[in-house]
């Protein structure tokens, strides 16, 4: 039987509790699933590529069947690649939904055989963005359970130096 692997990408600038939920809930539906982290040309991340992997291998210490892995060019040559039959994407709001529904179908015309699956997080991360998590912390604001605990000991470490 062929295994059944998604692809959850994103920058992950930095992890979120609630990326880490939609990973967790993931993996009740496929056997496997690949947290693809794309370095953006858009966005200027806090986070290097290596620890930004780093603080993502912690937090999913406990999830043999998820893994973390750098791609870039086009997503849908990705999947393929991993044998992929499913891209994950998270929804918090309508906001989201707009863009979201753009990629699919331009991913589903791209390559009609990959479905993106749409997952709202659980409520208590349903606000939770990382550039809020960033904006916290920067100014020193709590953080705790919005997070993993690698990933708010990192921002703390990254906002003590700047």
């Amino acid at each position: 039987m062929k295994k059944r692997i998604a692809i959850y990408p994103g920058t992950f600038d930095p992890f979120t509790n609630g990326h880490l939920d939609l990973v967790e809930r993931g993996l009740t539906m496929f056997d496997t699933v690949i947290v693809a982290l794309a370095p953006s040309r858009k966005k200027k991340p806090l986070f290097s590529v290596r620890e930004r992997i780093s603080m993502m291998n912690e937090s999913m210490n406990n999830q043999d069947r998820a893994s973390v892995e750098v791609f870039s060019g086009l997503l849908v040559d990705y999947v393929k690649k991993k044998g992929g039959i499913a891209i994950i994407r998270g929804l918090r709001a309508i906001s989201d939904f707009e863009f979201e529904l753009q990629m699919a179908l331009m991913n589903r015309r791209l390559h009609s055989g990959i479905e993106t699956v749409f997952m709202m997080p659980n409520v208590e991360y349903s606000f939770l963005t990382a550039t809020i998590v960033k904006e916290i912390a920067s100014f020193g604001g709590d953080i705790t359970g919005l997070v993993p605990e690698p990933v708010e000991n990192a921002l703390k470490e990254k906002f003590k130096a700047i």
